[in-house]
């Protein structure tokens, strides 16, 4: 089967490069699939599990990512991410915690809350631990 190169990269590291038969990830519209010779795109993706099927691995490689950006160029795929963290990086406690503090800040109607960003941090939050849940379901 033929690959593609992918980089999925954060503010602060490189997180992945090699070459994989495919990746998915969580696109503003819906998931989107990339193969080797699929047609250039540039899109907003949103949080959530980035899925890369390395060949001659059994397990897909796994990268959760808060947002960003995907370009598919035909030499390659690169996915610039607002944070990127390593599935085996994942922490369930740190992030049932950031959902249980997202939704104490929406919940609290008298204080000074940042609405908009308390829905980013318990939508971040929530993609991190059905990530984690995922992670558990293929190991």
């Amino acid at each position: 089967m033929s690959t593609i190169h992918v980089d999925v990269v954060s503010a602060e590291e490189s997180i992945f490069e090699g070459e994989v038969e495919f990746v998915a990830l969580p696109g503003e519209q819906g998931e989107l699939g990339i193969y080797p010779r699929h047609t250039p795109l540039i899109t907003r993706i949103k949080a959530g599990t980035v899925r890369m099927k390395v060949p001659g691995q059994a397990e897909d490689e796994v990268v959760f990512v808060n947002g960003g950006i995907l370009e598919v160029q035909p030499n390659g795929v690169t996915v610039l991410a607002d944070t990127a963290v390593r599935g085996k990086d994942l922490d369930e406690a740190k992030a049932a915690e950031a959902k249980r503090l997202a939704e104490e800040a929406m919940a609290n109607k008298a204080g000074d809350v940042d609405y908009a960003q308390a829905q980013a941090e318990l939508a971040s939050a929530i993609a991190q631990l059905a990530a984690i849940k995922r992670l558990r379901k293929t190991r």
